[in-house]
């Protein structure tokens, strides 16, 4: 009987021994089921931070791009604005002079204007 009890005793100290073994194992398994989620959480934010900055830099360089194209857009039409009124300024000065010069008194009287202008400078 005593030998029936010791063996008892031992199969009780090897289940527990066994049990820790097991809470051992269960906590070492959440730790590092723990330190997993944790590094996969991290790098979920920093491939999402770098998406958004990647993403920012695009729309930067498309909104620079179209602020470019815009200014040379802006600047095309100004320049040929000012050609169109420059074209328009010498036909109607070509009209103004053709019908001021309609005859040989009005022709004669601007000549004279013009060489006593170039007189007085």
């Amino acid at each position: 009987m005593k030998k029936h009890f010791l063996q008892l005793k031992k199969q009780k100290n090897e289940m527990a021994s066994l049990k820790a073994s097991n809470e051992k194992i269960l906590s070492d398994a959440k730790l590092e089921r723990d330190a997993l989620l944790k590094e996969a959480r991290e790098l979920k934010e920093s491939m999402i931070n770098e998406a958004k900055g990647k993403a920012s830099a695009e729309a930067d360089k498309i909104v620079a791009a179209a602020r470019e194209t815009i200014a040379n857009e802006k600047l095309a039409a100004i320049t040929e604005l000012k050609n169109q009124v420059a074209t328009l300024s010498i036909e109607v000065a070509e009209k103004v002079l053709r019908q001021s010069l309609a005859n040989d008194e009005k022709q004669k009287a601007y000549v004279k204007q013009l060489l006593d202008e170039v007189k007085l400078n």
